[in-house]
Parts: structure tokens; sequence; C-alpha cells
């Protein structure tokens, strides 16, 4: 310490000291009375302490002026109470401070610095009300404050209780907790007259502030001063009004003054203004009136981020600061040279300076207002004065016992707690306000601090919705803020934050997005919404171990008050034990958020808010008798009509409403009421606008997910539901923005989507009748809701629920077309190039679903026609609308470039070809069908070249296998019918048998082109058994051609070796499968034949031997056609003995009923061929071998001796056997004939 003489201003700025215990050098704040941030640090192993200035409204800091000693600070400076730039503009008052708090300055603070609140800060408060804490333990006076907490935050206000009564007894609001506090104190309640000391004192530390900034120390008339009286009268005008310098009541102009007590002050602030909002036109509006009127805006004149410890503090200071000396900062102090300091004041200079990053205290020591000496005291000093002496360590232990048992017990948001310490006692309790305020049996119980509560957890929750976006850990506090925001507020008088919260509460729901997994965090269900604690609290906690014995303090409690304390610290001496309270509940600043993986559950909780923001906005619309009476609680039915006998052409008109409300423009401006009554741009219409889009979107969502889980009535009920949402959107919108008609096209494509599932699963058609016909109470409440503002018929057509399949693919395919009409419309042409390749792309699959409709109602009509005469025109009507949905898909389809699609397509058309080719085939009565028409050989062709076009469009099969595989198989199928029909009903009406011939060799060969042999496919063994069928039809049109050709050898030449050719072919493929018996051996048997018509024109006997020979071998492979034959039979007889079988078939004969996969009577036909055939065979190579000249082989002769047994035994046959034995015996023949003639080498007499 040193004694000062001279001016501060004049010494040099001193270097921060190195060796100092606390360094709090550096900067406090700018002069640009903006915010801004400026930091310093200060520690060592005894306390670390951070400040961080975040707002200053002061002028950088000037010098102070030191006054001359014997300089009588009773008489007034010739500045006094003008306004000045150091003070601030409320220098005309003649107070330098005043004790008051108002009692919503943390929440001042906090709307300012919303960012802060609710997880980075543990207290928001005056710098006044953080030192009344920390002095608890060294005080007896009272302590009166409330406390709220929003997430982790807790903000401190001061509660004056006797200027609440005071009110009370005005309003007769209180009465109740006026008795309780009366029970509290055992006494009655008084205010306190503040003496003519304490206005003195203030008075001269007034004129020694403006001493300070003057500096020429010249002091006005005694005629200008003021009597004690009049400064006293003057005291109580300015009291509230006046900055103090650790209080919150100044304006950010106002000058600071130090002070050495906090003693109670009145207040004018009326706690029960803070009810009363101005009429609300917008939130923004709302809360700023509301703040300046009710003294929630920021007045103090510094806002500082106070790191004490591992507690963040934002306080705010008033706290004049004055530059020059040794350090940038001082702060001024003026002293009774008579009285000590003692501890508490000393704990005060202390932390203010800590708060403020002031580094030294310049002591003015007075007697009797005569100035007698200034001493300079470095911050780090000030806890080792004389008289004054504490402990830091002390100091910080208590501020971390309060706050842990604060956050240990304040744990529902939006109550008021009551932290009380009566004067005198050791006891500190806390209440929860809230709580007793809803227990009072008195109907008017009103807390002033609901509002500016409810409209801060409103403003942490906007904040936090921005960052939400990018971080839905934010979610489960955003929910909890503003649940409990709407608990507190009434609906009727605070319409607008209710329905705007609901609202927010509704976008927390992702319903247009997969739900992510945040690896869990924060988004697991539990917890209680109100509470910030990990678990639901215990009935006591181990800060208050033995919290049931209050008999030691009875003289300031009773037992029946302690019970109604949420909390008791029952010695203040227990908050100097160094983590005496610790916080049991460790804080979640994202608290539980119900995510539900069930979609349904998501978009209904997702409508309750949005029915509960629309209820207030309706609530707070005055019209109400010019709309038409509705009972919410009836339900409004969903019509649905059975329009089969009037076809789509009804539902024209409707079709074309949808599209000019989809597509047309609204009016750009509404200036009109709307049907409500709402006025266009009020609050109530923007917030409409909003809930009804977001009811929609939860609509569109719910029928997205019943349309997932084949639930259809469902879901057109939903999708009805969210179009009626939206048309009410557009009676009260006066334009639609690009997104919102993007979203509607979405909607116009579910529809028609659900329509076409609808048209397809005709079957269940009861079943969506009933979930289409449900309603539960909430969508009553909101179509209520939405026939306030429109009829919501728009779109009714597109939503009924129709019983005609043709009619539901109808008004699919115009949804579709509405929803194309709305992308390339001018609003959306730079918006749409991912939906409208949708569209398309479910615009081409309706036309297609049309088309196909249509086509099977052709063929329909054709296969009733039980005489086919000429084709109808209603048939001729179908193929035109089947074609023109066609063409219009495949134009669809093209516009995306799906060639896959379009390949389908261009399939379908081929096929409706092909039915319109067999229309035209010739029947005539009992004839039959007549020769090959021209009109089926030109529908044929088409087909073929749509077919050939869809392979064009597919280019390869590795684009699209299956597409690629379907095509070529109707390809093939097509060639082969158009091969079949020419050859077995060949027009030789018109054409030559030649033509006739190289057309159908043309055709076959073209279709077994697309026989895919090679391709390992489920429609292989059908290729196999085409080709096989192709080759044998080719070989017996070349057999048939040599039998018949007369004259030209080569030609016939050609033809037997072309037979011979397709025989062996289709042998060979027919041998390969195993379910083709019959098809085998008539192969064979044809084949027998077309050698025994080569040996009839041979004249030699060698050749006409070795022809016979060829023809017996050809005939011994017969074998493997009849073992198939025989394992057919066999399963056969064994099914029929099995019991079961056998009472469910009629006849134990094997021959009478035909079997799974093998015509019996064909069996028998062939056998009745091959008999003869082998008997012939048989008996001429006999005749040859015995009547030949030459003399046989040893070989010869056993050879000659097996084909007479085998004859002797085939002549000896049963000819009435059972087929089994006969099949069996034909196997034993033939064995034998291929054991005999396999060791020759007579393969190559094979024709």
């Amino acid at each position: 310490m040193s004694s000062m003489s001279a001016s501060a201003g004049d010494r040099e700025p001193c270097i921060p000291l190195d060796n100092a215990k606390e360094e709090v050098s550096g900067p406090t704040c700018t002069g640009d009375n903006g915010k801004h941030e400026s930091a310093i640090c200060s520690g060592n192993s005894e306390i670390k302490s951070r400040a961080v200035v975040k707002y200053c409204a002061a002028p950088p800091p000037t010098s102070y002026a030191l006054l001359q000693e014997k300089t009588d600070l009773k008489l007034p400076p010739a500045n006094w109470l003008r306004e000045n730039p150091q003070l601030g503009s409320a220098g005309t008052t003649i107070l330098g401070s005043s004790s008051k708090s108002k009692p919503f300055s943390s929440f001042g603070m906090a709307y300012e610095f919303i960012d802060c609140i609710g997880d980075d800060v543990d207290v928001v408060s005056d710098s006044e009300n953080i030192k009344k804490l920390l002095k608890i333990p060294y005080s007896k006076s009272h302590l009166s404050m409330a406390v709220h907490r929003v997430g982790r935050t807790l903000l401190l206000d001061e509660l004056d209780i006797q200027e609440l009564f005071m009110r009370s007894s005005q309003t007769g609001d209180w009465t109740w907790l006026k008795e309780f506090y009366q029970r509290l104190m055992d006494q009655k309640w008084q205010r306190k007259k503040k003496s003519k000391e304490h206005w003195y004192q203030k008075a001269i530390l007034s004129k020694f502030l403006y001493y300070s900034i003057n500096g020429d120390g010249a002091a006005e008339p005694e005629s200008d001063n003021l009597s004690e009286g009049d400064e006293e009268n003057r005291a109580e005008e300015f009291s509230t009004s006046w900055p103090t310098t650790f209080t919150s009541t100044s304006n950010a102009e106002e000058p600071e003054a130090p002070k050495q007590e906090s003693v109670s002050v009145d207040s004018s602030f009326a706690l029960g203004q803070v009810t009363s909002v101005p009429k609300e036109q917008n939130l923004p509006t709302l809360f700023n009136e509301g703040e300046s009127s009710q003294g929630l805006r920021n007045d103090f004149v510094r806002n500082i981020m106070w790191t004490f410890e591992d507690i963040h503090m934002l306080v705010g200071s008033n706290m004049p600061i004055f530059g020059g000396g040794r350090y940038p900062a001082v702060s001024l102090r003026l002293r009774d040279n008579n009285k000590p300091i003692n501890i508490l004041t000393g704990i005060d200079y202390w932390l203010d300076n800590l708060m403020c990053n002031v580094p030294e205290l310049v002591m003015c020591f007075h007697v009797n207002g005569i100035v007698q000496k200034y001493e300079m005291i470095k911050t780090e000093d000030i806890p080792h004065l004389e008289n004054s002496t504490f402990s830091t360590r002390v100091v910080k232990d208590i501020a971390q016992n309060i706050l842990s048992f604060l956050k240990s017990n304040c744990t529902k948001e939006g109550h008021t707690y009551w932290l009380f310490k009566a004067s005198g006692s050791d006891i500190v309790k806390l209440y929860d306000l809230t709580t007793l305020c809803e227990e009072a049996e008195e109907e008017k119980c009103q807390n002033p601090f609901t509002l500016p509560v409810a409209v801060l957890l409103y403003k942490v929750a906007s904040n936090l919705m921005l960052k939400a976006r990018q971080n839905r850990k934010h979610y489960g506090t955003i929910r909890t803020l503003l649940l409990n925001c709407t608990k507190l507020l009434d609906q009727e008088r605070h319409p607008q934050i209710i329905a705007s919260a609901h609202y927010m509460l509704s976008e927390l729901f992702q319903l247009d997005e997969p739900l992510e997994e945040d690896g869990g965090e924060s988004l697991r269900a539990g917890g209680s919404e109100d509470s910030y604690s990990d678990e639901d609290r215990e009935e006591e906690d181990d800060l208050t171990e033995d919290s049931d014995d209050n008999g030691s303090y009875s003289n300031c409690s009773s037992t029946q008050d302690d019970s109604k304390a949420v909390a008791v610290i029952r010695s203040v001496g227990e908050l100097s034990v160094p983590e005496k309270y610790r916080s049991t509940h460790q804080i979640r600043p994202s608290c539980a958020f119900p995510v539900s993986q069930d979609k349904e559950e998501r978009c209904r909780l997702v409508l309750s808010y949005v029915l509960r923001g629309l209820k207030a906005v309706d609530g707070s619309i005055k019209k109400e008798s010019d709309l038409p009476a509705a009972d919410p609680n009836t339900p409004i039915p969903l019509k649905y009509e059975d329009r089969s006998s009037n076809g789509a052409c009804t539902a024209e008109k409707g079709i074309s409403l949808l599209l000019e409300r989809a597509a047309g423009p609204l009016q750009a401006d509404q200036k009109h009421p709307t049907r409500s009554g709402m006025i266009p741009g009020s609050w109530q219409h923007h917030m409409k606008l909003k809930l009804f889009f977001k009811a929609s979107k939860a609509y569109y969502v719910l029928s997205d997910a019943a349309t997932n889980l084949l639930k259809y009535g469902r879901a057109l009920r939903y999708i009805k539901l969210s179009l009626q949402c939206y048309d009410a959107y557009c009676s009260v919108s006066g334009t639609l923005h690009p997104h919102v008609l993007l979203f509607h096209s979405q909607c116009l494509s579910l529809c028609g989507d659900i329509q076409l599932m609808l048209a397809q699963n005709a079957n269940n058609r009861a079943a969506y009748l009933e979930e289409y016909s449900y309603q539960t109470k909430e969508d009553q409440e909101i179509l209520h809701s939405l026939h306030r503002e429109s009829s919501c018929q728009a779109f009714s057509m597109a939503t009924d629920l129709a019983m005609d399949p043709e009619y539901q693919l109808f008004v699919s395919s115009k949804c579709y077309e509405a929803a194309y009409e709305l992308l390339v419309s001018e609003a959306l042409k730079d918006h749409t190039s991912d939906q409208l390749a949708q569209v398309l792309k479910r615009l081409g699959n309706i036309r297609n679903e049309m088309g196909v409709y249509y086509m099977n109602q052709a063929a329909a009509m054709q296969a009733e026609k039980e005489v086919k005469r000429s084709v109808s025109v209603a048939e001729q009507e179908m193929w035109k609308k089947s074609f023109g949905f066609f063409e219009k898909g495949m134009t669809d389809f093209e516009a995306i470039g799906d060639s896959t699609n379009t390949a389908l397509l261009l399939c379908n058309t081929g096929r409706l070809m092909r039915i319109c080719a067999q229309a035209h085939c010739n029947v005539s009565g009992d004839e039959g069908r007549g020769e090959f028409s021209p009109e089926e050989a030109l529908y044929y062709n088409k087909a073929i070249d749509y077919y050939l076009r869809a392979m064009k469009s597919l280019a390869s099969r590795e684009n699209h296998p299956a597409v690629w595989d379907s095509v070529n198989w109707e390809l093939s199928t097509t060639y082969f019918t158009l091969a079949t029909l020419l050859q077995d009903y060949a027009p030789v009406s018109r054409k030559a048998q030649e033509q006739i011939e190289r057309e159908v060799t043309e055709a076959m060969m073209k279709s077994l082109k697309y026989c895919d042999l090679q391709t390992d496919s489920a429609r292989q063994p059908l290729y196999q058994y085409r080709a096989a069928t192709i080759h044998h039809r080719l070989a017996s049109m070349y057999h048939s051609c040599f039998r018949n050709q007369v004259g030209d050898e080569h030609l016939r030449k050609q033809h037997r070796s072309l037979a011979e050719l397709h025989y062996s072919k289709a042998v060979s493929l027919f041998l390969s499968l195993k379910d083709a018996p019959c098809e085998l051996l008539r192969t064979l048997l044809e084949r027998v034949a077309f050698a025994e018509f080569t040996m009839a024109g041979q004249n030699s006997s060698t050749a006409k031997l070795k022809s016979l020979t060829g023809a017996i071998e050809i005939m011994t492979e017969t074998r493997h056609a009849f073992q198939l034959i025989q394992k057919e039979l066999q399963e056969e007889q064994k099914e029929l003995n099995e019991p079961d079988a056998a009472e469910s078939a009629g006849s134990p004969d094997v021959a009478s009923g035909p079997m799974a996969g093998l015509n019996l009577q064909e069996v028998m036909k062939l056998i009745g061929v091959f008999e003869p055939s082998f008997s012939f065979l048989l008996l001429q190579v006999i005749k040859l071998m015995t009547t030949t000249k030459r003399k046989p082989s040893n070989k010869d002769e056993e050879l000659l001796k097996t084909y007479k047994n085998v004859y002797s035994k085939l002549l000896r046959a049963d000819k009435n056997a059972p087929l089994v034995s006969r099949v069996e015996l034909y196997i034993d023949l033939l064995q034998q004939l291929m054991q005999r003639t396999g060791s020759d080498d007579t393969g190559t007499h094979k024709p």
C-alpha cells in the first residue's frame, strides 16, 4: 500500500506483475459500446479465475482525479447530477448506488446471450446476488432469491418478499405466500425505514464519484446543496432507476458507483405487470416489447463470462472502472477512516475486482466527509487486509457447495424456487413456489415469474432449433424446454407462444428422412419431461443427511413449514466444508428424446402437437359467428362410390378441378380476411400455414407407411387427409413456394400409387373399405379446424374409394398426370430433375397397367365367344385403347431413357398384336378352323417387329437379363406359332406349296435361333423341348416332301438329307429331356418309317439288309423312351397302392386314368404303331438273312438266332396284358438286340 498525493493519471502504465499470486492484468473492455470479448486469467495453487467481457457499454476507462486533502465531500461538485460520459447518461440522479436488483435482471442477460443458456453456463445473475450467496456463512442478514432452471443453467434473482407483500395488500395476490411467510418467520412483517445515515452515505459517495471525474475539485455554493430531508425524498424518487455498482437496475448509459453494504431500497418495479403482455402480432415484437416494458432488458454496463474454479457464470456488473496508474484499470472505493474494513466488505471488493478483471483497488479515506488520503491495494492482497482476512479457498468451497445444492434440488424446469434465509438464522431453505402456488386454495394465484420463464424457455429452444439440423443431440433438450414452456402459459392469454412452441415440437420429428442412429446418444427414451436429473429424485438426498431433525432451530421455523421445503441447509457453516454438498445427479444436457422406430407413432405425436397448435390459433381468432356450426366430435364422412356403372367418364369434371388446383397459380396477395376471419399477414395466418403444411406432411408419411404395409384402405384415408390439409393451406396462402408444390406433386404421386394398388387388389375391397371409413378423434378435430378455412373438397375425386378397377386406374393415371403438369410448370422448371423422372416412370407404369387391363378385356371377350365370327366393334375398341396407352407409356419411358421398361411395353404391345392375330383366325362352324389368313400373318409379323424393337432397346442381355430372357422367349414363341400355323393350316389356296415350305422353314429357323440352349435358367428345358419340336416338325416336313417329290432327284436327295439331319437333332434333344418319352418315341418311329420308305426303293438284297439293320438299330433307341414310360407307370402304380390314393382313385385300372405328365392314350397309340413296325422289321431281316446265297458266319448265325428269338417272343406276347408288363417286355427285347448288335460296328449304317 502506498499513499498518493498526485494524480494517478500522471503515472505510466505498469507491466503486469510476474510474481503476483493472482495475475489480473489485461484490458477490461473497449469503448465501442458494443459486444466484444476480452479475457483474463488469474490463478495459482489456491484459486483459478478467468473473465471474458462479453459486452461493455461504458466508454474506455479514463484517469480518475486525486482529490486534495481536506476536500469536503459534503459539498456538491459543479458537475453533480449532470450527464457525464464516464458515469453514463443517468448521472442526473443523486444516488451513487442502489442495492435493489430488478427481479428479472438475469432474464435480460439470458435473452441477450441466449447461446450460453442451457448448456455452457452454470449461473446467470447480477454480480450482487453472487456476492450475497458467497457471503452466506459470514453474514447474519436475510437472503431471499428466486431460482429458475433452464437446462443446466440456473438463473438467480433477488426476490424482495416485502415488496411482493406490499403489492399483495393492494391486489389480493400472493396472500397464500404472505401467510406462509408469516408462519415461517413467526412474526408480522413490516417494512424497514432507511436511516438518515444511510442516505447521507449515499449522497457523499455520489459526490465523491463526480469529484473524481471532475478533476478541478471545485465545489458549488452551499445554496445549491440540498437539505438532508430533500436528499432523502429524492433518494426515494430515484432509487429504482439509479445504476448501482453491483446491481442490475441501470441502463447501459448510466454511471456506476461503488457501495459498501447491501441495503434494501424501495423498488417501483411492478412485479404483477409481467403477466400483462401487449397484443401479440409476431413473436419478435411480442418479446421485445415485453422485455422493455417489464424490465427484461439487459441493463448492466458490462456482462462478463466469469469462470470461478470450475463454475461458469454470466454476471452483470455496473462497477465504475477507471484507468491510469500502474495498471490500465482500477476501482475506486470510499471509506470512513473511523470504521475498519470488515470481512464482508473485503469479500465484496475482492469478488468485484475478480469479476471485472480489475487488478488494483484505489481506496479514498475520509473523516466526516473530509478527504484524508488514498491507498492502492492489489486485488490479490485484499484477502489479507487487517480485520478483513479470509481464505479464498473457503470462498471457492462455498461457491461449489451452493451450486451443487441448487443443482441437486432445483430440478424442475419452469418452476420458481425460493432460496430463503431469515435474518440472524443459520438455516437456509429452498422452497418450490410453483408447487406451493398449485396447492393454494385461492383461485387467483399468479406467479410473476411465469411469463419471463416461459419466454426464456421458448427463446432457448428457438436458438437450439437453429443448431438442431446439424446436431440431433439437442432434440431432447428442445423438447423438454418447449413442453415446460407450454405448461406455464395460459392458452387464452398467450396463444401465439403456445402455437409456435407446439409447431417447433412437431418439427423435432423428422418425417421425410430415415431414422438415423446416433450411437444412442441423446435419443434413448426415458427420463421425465421437466426434470434434468438422470433418475427420479429420491425423497431425501445425501445433501441433507439429517434434514428431518429440525428441532434445534425451532425458534426460526416450525416442523410444518419445514415439510414444505424442497431442501434445507441445516447450518451455513457446512458450506465452508470442501465438497460437503455434491450433486448426485449428473446433468444431462440433451434430455431424453423419445424416438420411436415406428413411423406411425412418430406421425401421431406430430399430429397431436399440430392439433394443439391449431386449437391455440383458432382460439385467438374472434370471428366465430360467421362460421358454420360444426361439432368436432362428429365424424366427417369420407365418401366412397361405386362408379362401375358410369365408368371413368363421370370423373372428368372432378379431375379437371384437380389439375387446376395442382398447377394453377393462386392470387399473389390476399387482402381480405380468410373464411375464419384471419387477417392475412397476421401471426395466426403464418402459424396456420406452417401447421397445415406440417399436418399434410405427417399424413403423407402415414399414408406411405400404410402403403408399405399393404394397408391400402388406410393409406387412401391418410392421403385424403393430407390433401385436405393441403387444400386448406391453399385456401389461406397467397402464394405457393416451390418446396410446397414439390411436396404436393409427391402427394399426388402417392395417391396415384394407392389407387393403382387398390385396382390390382380388388379381392380385399371389404377390408379396404373398413380401413378407409375409420377415423380417430384427433383426425376429426384436425378436420374441424381445416373446415374453418376450406371445404377441403378440391381433391375428393382423387381420394374417394371406388369399387371399379377401371375407374381406379383412370384416377391413378390422372393423379400422375396432375403431378407431371405441376412439375413441368413454370414455377418448378428449375427444381424437379429427380422427381420428374420418378413421375414419368409412374406415368409410364400406369399407362402400361391400363394397356394390359384393356388387352386382357379384349382377350376375355375373345374367349367368351362360343363361335368365332368376325371381330366385334367392342374388341376393336379395347385394342385401340390398349395400343394407345402402350404408346404413351413408351413415350414416357423413352423421355427418361428407361430402355428396360420401354422394352417391356414393346413386349406387351407384341402380345396385343398376337391377341389381334388370334381374333382373326378363320373358324367356320363344324369344319374347324380354316386356312392361315393374311390378317393373322399381318398381326404376327407386327408382333415380331415389336419384339425385335424390344431386343434393340435392351441392346444386350447384360443390361437386364430377366427382361432380355422374357423378350427372347416371346420372340421365339411368336416365330414358332407362326410357323406351326403355316404348317398345320397352310394357305394352299393362296400360295404354292414350295413357298409355304420356305416360309415355314424360315420361321422355324428363326424361332430356333432365339432358343437359348446355352444359358442355365428355368426356361432351358422349355427351350430344349421347343428346339426338339422344331427339328421334329422340320424333319417331318422334309420326310413328307421326300415321299411326295417326283422327278427332281437332286431335290429328293436334298430333302432326304435334311430329314435325316433334323431327325437326328430332334432325337438328340428329346433324349436329353426326362419328361418327353412320347415325343421321343414318336420321332424314333417316324425315323424308322423314313428308313423303311428308303428301303422300299432299293432292289439289292445287300442294300436292303443294310437298311433293315439300320432301322432296327434306330428301333433299339426306343428303349430309353420305354424306360421313362415304365418309370412313370410304376410311380402311378405306387400311388394307387397307397390307401388314401386308392380310395380317392375311382378305378384300379391303370390305363383308365390319365397321369400327370404322361398321356396314356398317346402311349397306347404309339405302341400300336411300334409293335407292327418292330415285327415287320424283324420278319424282313430274318427273311433276308435266311435267303442269302453266301454262307453265313458264326456271328451272323448268332444274330439270326437272336432275331428269331425276339420275334418269337413278340408274336407270343399277350395283347391284353397290363401296360406295365408290355412295356417291360419291350425293354427286355430291345435290350437283347442291343447286346447282340452293340459289338458290331453298325453305327455307320445309321441313316
